[in-house]
């Protein structure tokens, strides 16, 4: 099938038609790469025409359609293997007994996954390292580390495919061209002449069949390039250099107020030959720094904690943002087991490397960062630059519009703002603690965001402008190219929520436990229709627990059922509701003191369907597991 995206806040279709017409001969399917592969094969019929393959005027009679070639599984691309290793060491040194530390640390973890952004990777061999070195006492602490990375082996499953099927697809096109023809001159209906045409491509140039030599060196040809044009394999060797420091009075103020300032630098260098940055010409730096002060207080038998602070903090691309924090908590009751607690907060959230530099091509669109000194950068598959996607676009849902319509009234010119810090007032109340024999954990919170970050799809004319009827030539004629900018909406957003737990023991050990969470997310959609909040949570999920550690001498056990409502999923892969879903889960363990061991045995999601939790990923089935843990 077709996947469609369709508007904000729904999810997509998946039907024989995109953005602009299509059919039922053209299909772009969810885990299929290399079926995007596609033309109009009226232009074909025209080309054959020019080079006397078919007679003239034979064109006529090849209708305006889009064809494409069926593509690869997913499990054509990969082996699924997934694999992690990894190494933490520490050298502790104390000159002065235990007046000072110092510590260096070193940590790499590698290995193999799949990961799911934009597109779907296949992480290979990839490793990443840290080194830190740590001096600190119970006063202070002064730390430096380096973060790099490798992505290895590591290539998108998309542009594997797409590359693949693009083998021979010249003369697979002018085949089901001429196949068409042939059937039609002979009488056939347009769905049989279809039929015939397809038929007589894949048997005069069928796509590469998995695990023959042919594909394998095709395969490793195509994962070994990093050009997409050609390839899929992407460069990551992007490193994170990281100064940190603290400070706390309180020994100096002898106990009277706990006071706390701290300050930290950050430099990224992002290095990754052009193919997922725009870093063709060499790494690019940033850097980012901060500091902060913190004072807490107790009062009345440290049953009440103050607490207030704030922070500056500097990216070179923005202005500084200021966040001050204050919170409250107390310890009500006789024995101090009635624990409420108030807070308000502000925060920010910085654009990411991706979301300022990023240039990456990933098929139905282009992902074009948006720092000022990304905007004339090159960009891969076009001769568009970051400047002409953020101001001289129509925006998406106009161009849908104008689809269905023809009218170019419905198009909707955009100049997108460049994405800037997105800041959030939080509020939050809670309580914890015992009421005769139930424990109870209770949180409820409202955040308020400002200049909330987004991704906003937009559709750019390659020759034309969105100033004159030039753009919307291009439209009809195909003669454009979708961007995905990073951006803030404009509409008022909110989120808000609670999370109540409560346990208690009955008979003899036994155990239940209940937890309810309940999360919202709330946005005036009409303000910013292109708008996608990627919020991905249920609004109500539930927990309920029962065991018994001790059932028996040496002998526990645990049941858990987990049941969450359905949701929207939306991503850059594809929107669509996830089911809601109820899981059990069991484990009983077995205690053997003489060998200090404990072993488990227990299973997730017993007895249940099969279930996804996000769009694109597998679906998550049944776990049985066997443990033995020996703990000195």
């Amino acid at each position: 099938n077709m996947y469609v995206l369709t508007q904000p806040g729904k999810s997509d279709k998946i039907i024989p038609e995109s953005v602009f017409p299509n059919t039922l001969y053209a299909f772009d399917g969810i885990n299929i790469y290399g079926d995007e592969v596609a033309t109009d094969i009226h232009d074909v019929a025209i080309a054959l025409e020019g080079l006397g393959i078919i007679p003239g005027g034979a064109s006529n009679l090849i209708p305006s359609v889009t064809v494409g070639r069926e593509g690869y599984m997913e499990q054509d691309l990969t082996d699924y293997k997934a694999s992690s290793i990894k190494f933490d060491g520490a050298l502790n040194y104390r000159p002065f007994g235990n007046d000072l530390e110092i510590i260096g640390n070193y940590r790499v973890g590698l290995g193999n996954t799949i990961y799911q952004g934009a597109n779907r990777y296949q992480l290979k061999n990839f490793i990443m390292q840290q080194a830190k070195i740590e001096i600190r006492n119970k006063d202070f602490f002064l730390r430096a580390y380096r973060t790099t990375e490798d992505a290895g082996d590591s290539y998108d499953l998309r542009f594997t495919g797409i590359n693949l099927a693009k083998y021979q697809s010249t003369e697979w096109f002018g085949t089901y061209t001429g196949g068409y023809l042939q059937a039609v001159l002979g009488g056939a209906s347009d769905s049989q002449a279809h039929a015939a045409a397809r038929s007589a491509a894949n048997a005069a140039y069928p796509l590469l069949q998995p695990g023959t030599p042919e594909f394998q060196a095709q395969f490793d040809a195509i994962t070994n390039n990093p050009d997409v044009s050609q390839g899929s394999k992407f460069i990551d060797k992007t490193s994170m250099n990281v100064a940190e420091g603290n400070y706390n009075f309180k020994s100096l103020l002898k106990d009277a107020l706990d006071l706390q300032i701290g300050g930290n630098y950050r430099q990224y260098s992002l290095n990754s030959g052009g193919t997922i940055f725009t870093d063709y010409d060499g790494p690019i730096k940033y850097n980012e720094y901060g500091a902060y002060l913190q004072a807490s207080k107790k009062f009345d038998d440290d049953r009440l904690k103050l607490t207030a602070s704030i922070r500056m903090d500097k990216n070179e691309f923005f202005d500084a943002n200021l966040s001050p924090r204050l919170s409250v908590n107390y310890a009500a009751g006789d024995k101090k087991q009635h624990n409420i607690r108030a807070s308000f907060q502000t925060g920010f959230r910085n654009p990411t490397t991706q979301d300022l530099f990023i240039g990456f091509n990933v098929g139905r669109a282009i992902l074009v960062g948006a720092s000022p000194a990304n905007l004339d950068r090159t960009l891969p598959g076009t001769t568009l630059t970051g400047r002409d996607a953020y101001y001289d676009s129509y925006s998406f849902s106009s161009v849908s519009a104008f689809s269905a319509s023809g009218n170019p009234a419905d198009l909707v010119a955009v100049q997108t703002p460049l994405v800037k810090p997105e800041k959030v007032a939080a509020y939050d109340i809670g309580y914890r603690g015992k009421v005769q024999k139930v424990a109870i954990d209770f949180n409820a919170y409202y955040n308020k965001y400002n200049n909330f970050m987004s991704q906003k799809l937009v559709v750019t004319p390659i020759s034309g402008s969105t100033s004159d009827m030039s753009g919307v030539i291009d439209l009809a004629t195909g003669n454009y190219q979708a961007f995905q900018l990073y951006t803030n909406s404009s509409a008022k957003i909110s989120s808000y929520g609670a999370v109540l737990g409560l346990a208690t023991q009955i008979g003899d050990g036994y155990r239940i436990g209940a937890n309810y969470t309940y999360a919202k997310l709330d946005f005036d959609q009409a303000s910013d229709p292109d708008f996608r909040a990627g919020f991905n949570t249920p609004e109500h999920k539930v927990k309920i627990s029962f065991g018994n550690s001790n059932l028996f001498k040496n002998f526990g056990f645990n049941v858990n059922g987990r049941w969450s409502s359905e949701y929207l999923w939306e991503s850059s892969i594809a929107n669509a509701v996830i089911d809601a879903r109820t899981v059990i889960d069991a484990q009983i363990n077995y205690t053997m003191p003489k060998w200090k061991s404990t072993f488990k045995l227990g299973g997730t999601n017993l007895g249940g369907k099969d279930y996804r939790s996000a769009v694109g990923a597998g679906n998550i089935g049944s776990l049985l597991f066997v443990s033995w843990t020996i703990n000195n």
